[in-house]
């Protein structure tokens, strides 16, 4: 099967994109950073995001069946901020709609909700709600937290 997951050089990616490829599948990455140190060699095709160029975006995800959407931002600030990161993947999932993607599988967060003060939470919700508006068959996976040896979260707790 033919599979995009959104950064496969990152953390949770990483870990999902080696997964797939055990498995058998054929993956391509979307990135922001198509520069990056690929552990993955010439098993991984690799593609940067494109938001401001949707059409390449599309071609991109052309005769890919499902696409692993980890892509998102843990914190605003002054050059990035969640309400773009809403924005960039609304733009995703509309390339793959238009390049015949037929399953979503999103990673949101635990209570997610629309009305939350704090944007990660609403802007989680927003895009849940526009997947289950798409015409997607669609995954959506709420983990409480990833923890691995290079988490920052929990790492930095311990």
């Amino acid at each position: 099967m033919r599979i995009a997951v959104t950064g496969a050089f990152g953390y949770s990616g990483r870990y999902i994109t080696r997964r797939l490829l055990e498995a058998g599948h054929e993956v391509t990455t979307l990135t922001n950073s198509p520069r990056r140190l690929n552990p993955f060699g010439d098993r991984v095709r690799v593609c940067a995001f494109n938001f401001d160029a949707p059409e390449q975006l599309r071609e991109s995800l052309r005769g890919v069946e499902t696409l692993i959407n980890t892509y998102w931002v843990r914190f605003d600030h002054r050059l990035f901020n969640h309400d773009q990161a809403v924005a960039n993947t609304k733009v995703l999932f509309a390339a793959a709609r238009e390049a015949g993607v037929r399953r979503v599988v999103h990673v949101s967060i635990t209570n997610p909700d629309a009305t939350s003060a704090l944007p990660y939470f609403r802007g989680k919700a927003e895009l849940e709600a526009a997947l289950a508006e798409s015409a997607f068959s669609c995954c959506i996976l709420r983990p409480t937290v990833l923890f691995g040896k290079e988490d920052v979260l929990i790492n930095n707790i311990v």
